[in-house]
Parts: C-alpha cells; sequence; structure tokens
C-alpha cells in the first residue's frame, strides 16, 4: 500500500478509536431515584447535583419557593422536593413543563422525604400552558384520563401502574429463569384459532381490505390469517424441543363485551411444560411463580398499605384445589340448585364467590371441568363415564375470577384428531399441531396468565382498562 494511503488510513483509524472511546465514556444523566437513593446512603450534603423532570406542582411564599419534581422513576412516585431559596428562580414555572435543574442535595428539613434539592439554577426544557395542560392537580375520573391517553402516564396511578407491570415482568422473568423455562417469541400473525371461539381480527394488507370476496390465492399469506388469540399451540412446537418455555406478549380478541375484566388487545403470560406427568405439576409451577413475584421487594414498592398486607397472606398461605363437581354442588348449596347444573360453564359472579367462600379470600384452583366446555387439546380424564371431564383447571381469585387457565394437552395423535372432529374443526387446518403427536410426543401441560388481570388484582384497579398503557377495546382506539 503507498505511503500517503497507509497515512490516511492511519488517521481514519485513530479518530474512528477517538471517537468509539468517546461514546463508550458517555453515560445518561441519572434517575431521580438514583439520585435519592446515592444522597440518601451517603447521608450528608451533596453539592452540584443536576436533576431532570417534570414540574408536579409549585408552592410559593414570600421568601422562598417550593416544586415538587418527578420522572416516575422514585418509589412512591411523589419524586423530588426543590427548594428555592431564590424564590424569583420559580418565576414562570409551572406544572407539566420539564426542566433540568442545578443544586445542592441536602437534608429534607420538611416532613415526607428525607432529603431534598436547593436549587441553585433552573433551566426550563419544555414549557407547559397550565391553562390548557389536561392534567391539573385535581382528582380526574377515569373516562377523562381514557380519553386523554397519551398523558396518563404522567398522572401518580398510571405512574404506578406502569411501575407495577414491570415490577411483575421482571419477577417472572427470576422464576422462569431460576427454573429451567427459555424465553420464546411466538408468531402474533396465525393461521389458527387456538380457543375455536371466533373471536379473531382477520389480518388484510390495506390495498385488500376493501373486497368483501376474493379468491383465497389472493390472500396476503396465501390462506385466511389472524392476530393471535393465545400462543399456546405455538409454544407447544417449541415444548418438543425444549422441556420448559414461556411467553408473555399480546394476544387480541374481538370481544365485544364491554366489562371491566375484557380488552381487544391484552398481554398473555403462557408456559408449556414437557414431561410433566399430571395437573399438579403445572398448578405448583403457576402457583410458586406468583408467589415468587411477591417476594420483590420492587412490586412491594408498587403497593399500597392494604394490598401489601393482603399480598402477604396470599404468598404465606396455601390454595386450595377443589374440582368442577364439588365447585357446583358448592354453588348450589348456596344459591340453589338452579343457579348451576352440572355441564354449565360457572359465571363470573359464581366465581368470584368460590374464591371468596370456598377459597377463603385467596386463590383457588378449580379442576376438572367437563369436557364439553372446555377447548379441543385438552387431555381427557379416564374412567368418567357419562360425565366426561379433562385435566384442565381455572385459577380464581377474588374480585376478578378467573385469572388463569391450564390443562394437562392431548398428546395422542389418534385423540387429537377425534378431538379435532368432535369440535367440528378441520384437522387439515392443524395438521403441524396434531404432527406434533406422532413424532416423539411427551407427556406435557401448561397455562396461560391474563396479565392485565393480574396487575388489577394485585394493585388494586377495579378495571383492566387502567392496568394497560393504551387500553383498546370496542369502539375505542385512541394513541
Amino acid at each position: 500500500m503507498p505511503r500517503g494511503v497507509q497515512l490516511i488510513f492511519g488517521l481514519l483509524n485513530r479518530r474512528t478509536f477517538a471517537s468509539c472511546s468517546t461514546r463508550r465514556n458517555y453515560s445518561l444523566p441519572r434517575t431521580l431515584r438514583q439520585v435519592i437513593e446515592t444522597a440518601s446512603e451517603n447521608g450528608s450534603s451533596t453539592s452540584n447535583i443536576e436533576v431532570n423532570g417534570w414540574i408536579k406542582s409549585v408552592r410559593r411564599q414570600k421568601n422562598v419557593a417550593f416544586a415538587q419534581l418527578s420522572d416516575g422513576t422514585t418509589v412512591d412516585g411523589r419524586g423530588l422536593q426543590i427548594v428555592f431559596e431564590d424564590p424569583t428562580l420559580a418565576d414562570g414555572l409551572t406544572m407539566g413543563s420539564s426542566v433540568k435543574i442545578l443544586g445542592n442535595m441536602v437534608k429534607s428539613q420538611g416532613k415526607g422525604q428525607a432529603v431534598e434539592l436547593a436549587a441553585q439554577s433552573i433551566k426550563v426544557l419544555g414549557e407547559c400552558d397550565a391553562e390548557t395542560y389536561p392534567i391539573q392537580k385535581k382528582t380526574h375520573t377515569t373516562e377523562f384520563l381514557r380519553e386523554h391517553a397519551h398523558f396518563r402516564p404522567r398522572t401518580d396511578e398510571i405512574a404506578r401502574m406502569l411501575r407495577l407491570r414491570h415490577a411483575v415482568k421482571k419477577g417472572f422473568e427470576e422464576y422462569y429463569d431460576m427454573h429451567g423455562f427459555l424465553n420464546v417469541h411466538a408468531p402474533i400473525v396465525t393461521l389458527n384459532d387456538c380457543e375455536g371461539g371466533g373471536e379473531v381480527f382477520k389480518v388484510l394488507p390495506d390495498a385488500n381490505a376493501e373486497p368483501s370476496t376474493r379468491p383465497e390465492s389472493q390472500e396476503f399469506f396465501g390462506s385466511p390469517a389472524f392476530l393471535t388469540v393465545s400462543s399456546q399451540l405455538h409454544l407447544e412446537v417449541f415444548s418438543s424441543a425444549f422441556p420448559r418455555v414461556y411467553t408473555l406478549q399480546p394476544a387480541f380478541r374481538a370481544e365485544r363485551s364491554h366489562t371491566s375484566r375484557h380488552l381487544s388487545e391484552f398481554w398473555m403470560l403462557e408456559a408449556e411444560i414437557a414431561f410433566v406427568e399430571d395437573l399438579e405439576g403445572i398448578m405448583s409451577t403457576l402457583e410458586s411463580s406468583i408467589k415468587h413475584i411477591f417476594s420483590s421487594e420492587e412490586l412491594r414498592r408498587c403497593l399500597l398499605p392494604d394490598r401489601l398486607s393482603y399480598c402477604d397472606k396470599v404468598s404465606s398461605s396455601p390454595w386450595k384445589r377443589i374440582a368442577y363437581g364439588e365447585a357446583v354442588k358448592s354453588l348450589q348449596a348456596s344459591m340453589g340448585q338452579e343457579a348451576i347444573t352440572w355441564g354449565d360453564s360457572i359465571s363470573t359472579e359464581q366465581e368470584r364467590w368460590l374464591a371468596d367462600h370456598v377459597g377463603d379470600g385467596l386463590p383457588l384452583f378449580v379442576t376438572d371441568y367437563p369436557a364439553s366446555i372446555k377447548p379441543f387439546y385438552m387431555r381427557a380424564n379416564a374412567g368418567d363415564g357419562d360425565r366426561q371431564t379433562v385435566a384442565c383447571f381455572d385459577l380464581l381469585v377474588p374480585r376478578i375470577g378467573e385469572l388463569a387457565g391450564g390443562s394437562m394437552r392431548e398428546e395422542r395423535f389418534q385423540n387429537m384428531e377425534e378431538s379435532l372432529k368432535k369440535f367440528g374443526m378441520d384437522p387439515a387446518q392443524y395438521s403441524w399441531y396434531t404432527e406434533l403427536r406422532k413424532f416423539g410426543t411427551t407427556p406435557h401441560g401448561g397455562y396461560g396468565l391474563g396479565f392485565e388481570r393480574l396487575i388489577s388484582w394485585i394493585g388494586g384497579w377495579e378495571n383492566v382498562r387502567e392496568c394497560i398503557p393504551a387500553p383498546r377495546w370496542k369502539d375505542r382506539c385512541i394513541l
């Protein structure tokens, strides 16, 4: 290589490495939580501290001004108190504006916080008109906040919910890692309806959305495709190669009911376990995983006192198991023979009653439901006679009803083929699923848990629409 070219390459390399070195030394601005924790640990004043966040409130007095600064990261959501010994620094400061403040961290003279920041300078990064800003200091209705979904994360309750979702997800990931589960990503677009209920969203390219009928050959994927309602069938593909798998991802149902428990887009935690011999192994895994997340200090910091004491009781108590037949008898004894008969689905109100009275206010497993009211993939119990049941369970909790459902899966090829036909489903459409039973099948089972219902139950929210960042339901899709 000519000397001149070598010199040019050498200069370029030195600049590149210098640039990379600079980037490696870069650190993000510290969050309020990091700043407060460091100051609390040091136990002394710290000079020249820079903080960033949004103003939650401003109080002005004659010789001093106060502001509450938040960035959503602090344990209780309150943020950090800013003291302006020169009250003119707070002139023009409004709720909702974003700021950068430089000051000294000192021991707080007031109640409710250990430290506060004595401000020396302030820079407003983004102004906020107090008159037109939708989020005011007053309490807003849930419907108002749903209409202003883009501002919901700035409110204390939604911020608490988001921190709780983060802590719960993190707790589950820790549990599954400790117990040898592999995290997988199942398809979102599928050709199958796992539950067989038909409440699916069809996937169409925009150019083909207008024609109501067209030859199948014009389908984008070659066949009708849908947004997934559950990842279970695909998880069974992975559990035929790995003994324990799980996923946490969105699911979609064209749910038309306007209840406090349903959304059109929601998140499902689903797990599949190979080589498990009976239902107890599945239920014990679900129970121990939920109890594990309750031990998380990060989760506990997100809970109000009454919810914290309840979760402590839930995590320290055994959860009862009763068969569907026993549940029916208990309901009939309390509500009358006409309330439910064997073979009926248990209503939401009845599920709540069972959790409250049979489960003693704790989670309750109801097992062995009639085959006629459960999906095609569940393994039939032996020796039931005319009342055929399947090896399955629903996990019921107070106030919510069904939180999770699971079963042993039918692993025998012939039995699966017969089940599909019995349910009026086309075996050819599920050929890949049934073929898993022909080559190296294992006894296996799994469960699915509604993530928003779990957040609602743990956190105390009455409606799952307040348990997801951007709720979607029929006639409503904001953001």
